[in-house]
């Protein structure tokens, strides 16, 4: 029996791993220690999952604590991003396995001490990255290593985050980079560790542009500059385009998403927390529109943008090699999307020869059929029909925070950045 403690609670830990471990994997699982610094999430869950009422229960002081007690096999960490670090570090050090939800931590710095810390024990770090695990990414990788491609010279991936799910982070501890590390970590580590794996090349260098244009007291569709509004006792969300494009008059709102509702306050059994902080606030410091150019070390370049207000959901890849290209376009979230869309194919056009057209056999449950076929790897062990190594770890984690990380030095300094002036000890780090 392998025994689990969650540290942070979050709708995300219950969903992604408390369920699956009570509801599908608990003849060789268990869970032994919930530790989060909000007790009100402690009642929701053991609520919610009955089977927990016995497990002991801890605030973050009391990790060692914890660890004493229940000795557990693997620590979950998925608490808020910016309290990784600390509980993976910690777990290492006792010789615990580690399975972080993504962004492993908020920053390279501590990146690098976890590789570190990583380094010095037997234990080991998984990074969930789930998006490794969707269909036609997995196609995409198997037609990688087929040679489809020859050797790859570049990619373009533009990924466009829909006025629901964009503006949610504004409203939420993301808004804010030392929780979060800015969306180019939280959001786009996502995307970048799929370029990395794509490729099997390591990231050397990262130029970028970057702005706030939507959010922040200077967004334009701000009804009025007024700070520290909430949306469920505004006074004027009645004239905000974001409020009211996705919650009607009627205060009805049908919107299915793994995401919160956009912006609609109902009484969250929470403490001190608020989902409904208003988009416009002073106190956001992050960016919500990025371009960059990463350079590999193996030749390859990326060019890449994101854009987190755009009327539907979804992202444009291109990939390009010395035998062929791959494109595809997917819509993701169609009952946000209020236009007809073609259903998502990979086109494969040789360099020289006829193209094809791949239909891909998709698969049920959350993150494009990403998710079940994750957890699974992550409670069965890898699967052993797959030919080719997906679990991600620690270094793969850096890698994709690192060009992150990356993507806003450059936009703030204005100059290429070196990822390896990222990835080493602190007080080397290149900051000027």
């Amino acid at each position: 029996m392998k025994k689990y403690v969650i540290c942070g609670v979050s709708n995300r830990a219950i969903n992604m791993f408390i369920k699956p471990l009570i509801k599908e994997f608990q003849e060789e699982n268990q869970i032994v220690g919930l530790l989060d610094p909000d007790s009100l999430r402690f009642n929701i869950c053991k609520k919610q999952f009955p089977q927990l009422e016995q497990v002991p229960t801890y605030l973050p002081d009391q990790f060692e604590q914890m660890m004493e007690q229940t000795k557990p096999d693997y620590v979950i960490a998925a608490g808020r991003d910016d309290s990784h670090v600390e509980y993976i570090i910690g777990a290492l050090q006792r010789q615990v396995d580690v399975i972080t939800e993504k962004p492993m931590v908020t920053n390279a710095a501590d990146a690098f001490r976890v590789m570190q810390a990583e380094k010095e024990s037997q234990a080991k770090v998984i990074v969930t990255f789930n998006y490794r695990y969707n269909p036609f990414h997995r196609k995409i990788k198997e037609m990688i290593l087929e040679g489809k491609l020859g050797r790859i010279t570049s990619v373009d991936l533009n990924w466009y985050i829909d006025t629901f799910h964009g503006s949610s982070y504004f409203r939420r501890w993301n808004r804010n980079r030392e929780n979060s590390g800015g969306l180019s970590i939280h959001k786009s580590t996502h995307h970048f560790d799929l370029v990395n794996w794509w490729l099997d090349q390591k990231p050397e260098e990262v130029f970028a542009y970057g702005a706030l244009n939507y959010y922040g007291p200077n967004g334009e569709h701000n009804p009025r500059k007024v700070p520290s509004r909430f949306c469920g006792t505004c006074e004027d969300k009645v004239n905000c385009d974001y409020f009211m494009r996705w919650n009607p008059r009627s205060g009805t709102n049908n919107v299915k998403d793994d995401h919160l509702l956009a912006g609609v306050y109902k009484e969250v059994p929470y403490s001190n927390y608020r989902p409904d902080a208003c988009i416009y606030d002073e106190e956001i410091n992050i960016e919500d529109t990025y371009t960059a150019t990463v350079k590999y070390d193996g030749g390859s370049l990326l060019s890449y943008s994101i854009n987190f207000s755009l009327p539907y959901e979804g992202y444009r890849l291109a990939i390009n090699g010395t035998k062929g290209r791959i494109e595809t376009t997917e819509f993701h979230e169609p009952s946000r999307i209020p236009f007809k869309y073609p259903e998502q194919t990979i086109e494969y056009f040789p360099l020289f020869g006829a193209k094809e057209t791949i239909e891909v056999v998709k698969n049920a449950g959350g993150h494009g059929g990403g998710d079940p076929v994750l957890i699974a790897d992550l409670f069965l062990g890898p699967d052993p029909a797959r030919k080719y190594p997906i679990l991600a770890g620690s270094e793969a984690g850096a890698y994709s925070i690192a060009v992150g990380e990356g993507v806003w030095r450059s936009v703030q300094e204005n100059k290429p950045i070196k990822i390896k002036d990222l990835l080493q000890e602190p007080k080397k780090l290149v900051n000027n």
